[in-house]
């Protein structure tokens, strides 16, 4: 079998990908995917706010599902569900399926597989192995999927966005939350959503404080036993069920198994800005480079992989050369992307994602290489399971001969990246596809980041 571009997943990156690619006129596009429907975990999530960024719409999970997937299927994408991708080596990708063992020869292959919540025995949580444990994945597909009841007490670990849904589903579900558990001294959602559990279900977070032991009786889950974080006496809960929630890590076991280079931070495979991973020809987007944002950010990053895959495609990108790394200092824990090649475009929505290791007051983030100042953000607040966003206007600084591009807290005020005012001038140049316009004013150049998911521009000067 032979295909322009083979995505590996369904969910909103892979499916926007492919919808993407064949607008761009690119004949074969194959989508595949293990499970029996398109469309990803919005599939399962039935709450509501799918859709605002890349529809322009708001639409409940499966709605949202079904939308993509329907976009991508009239485009003409083949979307073949049930079926595994196994193993790829160069443009060769192994897919099983009900139909057998295939082998497909593509010229570009795009990685959309995903991320995934660490269930309790990634978590090294003790004690015994009753039934009644589950991640909110498992949760959303057994109420929402399998129509399935649940009674009796729930805890929930975590107290981040997807925690509060975990909470929703349980109440639909039958059963009681006792309370939602997290480590952190607060909450890391919205101060909205924990206002309006508060109200509906009378919805308790206990904070600074961590699950020590799962205790069963009969194979069930009798209760768990916490503690504080700073110390103090444990404590048994009972419950019937216990949900462990956020805590993403990226589905890679595809990308290892080909041999990309991972990033140490996000656990990933390492991508520029391009969504372009160590091998020729291999692309990764969505929340397999940034886990997990949400589903809306991860299509447009599947529809930013189209373009430069067709760009690639038509020979308007070369191979992988070589790439300057981006790194962060802590308590930052990742950036995504996080390389920089010669001749790149600039990031999905202009801008990079990092995430924190715990909570901090607001400051700006600076950017350096080599010791050189290519710039300062605006003030970011810091919370663990949310992003933040540094705007890729410092990009043009970069010496793509120089060492790796660092992005930690400033030490002291300076210029920031993302308040510069409009300044007259002429357009000296825009390269097509390359997001990119460019002023020249006497000795300064003011280069515009253009947005190519409809974004307004951001701009930096040098």
């Amino acid at each position: 079998m032979h295909a322009d571009v083979l995505i590996v997943g369904a969910g909103p990156a892979g499916l926007s990908a492919a919808a993407e690619l064949r607008r761009l006129g690119v004949e074969r596009v194959l989508v595949a995917d293990r499970e029996a429907e398109p469309g990803g975990v919005p599939r399962h999530s039935w709450h509501t706010g799918y859709g605002l960024r890349d529809l322009r719409r708001v639409l409940s999970g499966p709605a949202y599902a079904r939308a993509l997937a329907g976009a991508a299927a009239r485009a003409g994408a083949d979307i073949r569900t049930a079926s595994t991708v196994t193993e790829i080596c160069g443009g060769a990708a192994t897919i099983t399926s009900p139909r057998g063992v295939e082998t497909v020869q593509a010229s570009a292959v795009l990685l959309a597989t995903g991320c995934r919540e660490r269930p309790r025995a990634a978590r090294l949580v003790p004690g015994d192995r009753p039934s009644g444990v589950m991640t909110t994945g498992e949760l959303q597909q057994r109420v929402y999927l399998g129509g399935e009841q649940l009674s009796g007490r729930a805890l929930v670990v975590g107290a981040e966005h997807v925690s509060f849904s975990a909470a929703v589903t349980l109440a639909h579900a039958g059963a009681r939350v006792v309370a939602l558990v997290t480590e952190y001294e607060r909450q890391q959602s919205y101060a909205a959503f924990r206002a309006a559990a508060a109200l509906r279900w009378r919805l308790e977070v206990w904070t600074s404080t961590l699950v020590r032991r799962v205790a069963g009786t009969d194979g069930r889950l009798s209760g768990v036993e916490l503690a504080g974080t700073h110390g103090g006496t444990a404590r048994f809960v009972p419950c019937e069920i216990l949900v462990f929630s956020a805590d993403w890590i990226p589905d890679c076991t595809l990308a290892r198994a080909a041999g990309l280079s991972m990033d140490p931070g996000t656990r990933g495979p390492a991508v520029d800005t391009a969504l372009a991973t160590s091998a020729d020809g291999v692309f990764a987007a969505g929340n397999l480079v940034h886990a997990a944002e949400t589903a809306d950010v991860a299509a447009l990053s599947g529809r930013h992989a189209a373009r430069q895959i067709a760009a690639y495609l038509r020979g308007r990108r070369g191979p992988v050369g070589s790439r300057v790394p981006v790194e962060v200092a802590p308590p930052l824990l990742w950036i995504s992307p996080n390389a920089v090649a010669a001749a790149t475009p600039p990031p999905p929505l202009g801008r990079f994602t990092l995430r924190a290791a715990g909570f901090g007051p607001p400051g700006r983030l600076e950017v350096r290489q080599d010791g050189r100042l290519l710039g300062r953000s605006r003030p970011q607040r810091m919370i663990p399971g949310r992003s933040i966003h540094l705007p890729a206007s410092w990009l043009p600084g970069v010496d793509p001969g120089g060492g790796p591009v660092r992005v930690g807290r400033a030490s002291h005020h300076g210029p920031v990246l993302d308040d510069l005012d409009d300044l007259p001038g002429e357009v000296a140049s825009t390269e097509p596809g390359d997001g990119l316009r460019r002023r020249h004013m006497g000795r300064i150049v003011v280069t515009e980041f253009v947005s190519l998911d409809g974004g307004s521009p951001r701009r930096g000067r040098r």
